[in-house]
């Protein structure tokens, strides 16, 4: 219930605009109290107004990512690095190809055998052990509460893996992709026991279309079925909203 959560951790803010730049400044603390951090990015509508204001800070403030390493969630399946449509280069075009960031991965789309995607998803996971761990998860929440790629029904314990993608999670992309039958239907995903690694996590949700399934995830009943209602159990999760999207909950 939402009165597990501590009030600092719930942020409401009057519209996109200032959720962004809320989070932004977060990511944009502890990028300069720990130069070297280790940071999980999310791709869609949600983020690009806080990677719009990241390149600000960097050019403007000089915010400096030199040292910062990336990882992101997910990859459609079967999708080439180099399509306009993947993920990979949604966030070379949004955000890292202006910025000196330091090295940034995103998780291969590429059409493959099943064991090779096995083990690359396991390498995918070995990768951010390696640099010590993620210190901040970035994330949107979708229609059918998802995180990352995790449809209902992901399981808690789940890890970097090919995932079928829900029909809504599709229609939603479609307009991107010039029309339903052209978005893929599987994607390589961090899972959610990946996610809920992270040292911090920070959900981010705006306008009144997203008003229900936030309020599903911070108040409703903890359930695989609407994957973001796993996260309100990290031990430092912070959610940011506009006023559209917090309107249901109860005690915002």
């Amino acid at each position: 219930m939402l009165s597990e959560l501590k009030p600092k951790n719930i942020s409401i803010s009057s519209d996109y605009a200032h959720v962004c730049r809320a989070v932004a400044s977060r990511i944009a603390d502890l990028v300069r109290a720990k130069p070297g951090a280790v940071l999980g990015l999310a791709t869609g509508s949600s983020p690009l107004g806080v990677y719009a204001e990241l390149i600000r800070m960097h050019r403007e403030e000089g915010l400096d990512f030199s040292r910062v390493t990336s990882f992101n969630l997910d990859e459609y399946y079967p999708m080439s690095a180099s399509s306009e449509h993947s993920y990979h280069a949604f966030m070379e075009a949004n955000l890292f190809s202006q910025i000196n960031i330091g090295r940034w991965y995103v998780p291969d789309g590429r059409s493959r055998g099943m064991q090779e995607i096995l083990l690359d998803c396991r390498r995918y996971e070995e990768r951010i052990a390696d640099t010590g761990g993620l210190d901040l998860q970035l994330l949107g929440i979708g229609r059918t509460g998802h995180v990352g790629f995790n449809e209902p029904g992901s399981p808690r314990d789940s890890r970097t893996r090919l995932v079928t993608l829900h029909e809504v999670t599709r229609v939603d992309a479609a307009p991107g992709f010039g029309g339903l039958d052209q978005v893929p239907h599987q994607a390589v995903s961090m899972g959610i026991a990946t996610i809920m690694d992270a040292r911090e996590i920070v959900m981010m949700a705006s306008g009144a279309g997203k008003a229900e399934i936030v309020r599903r995830a911070l108040e409703g009943e903890e359930t695989e079925q609407v994957p973001a209602t796993l996260i309100r159990r990290h031990a430092n999760a912070r959610f940011y909203f506009d006023t559209d999207a917090a309107r249901l909950l109860s005690a915002p």
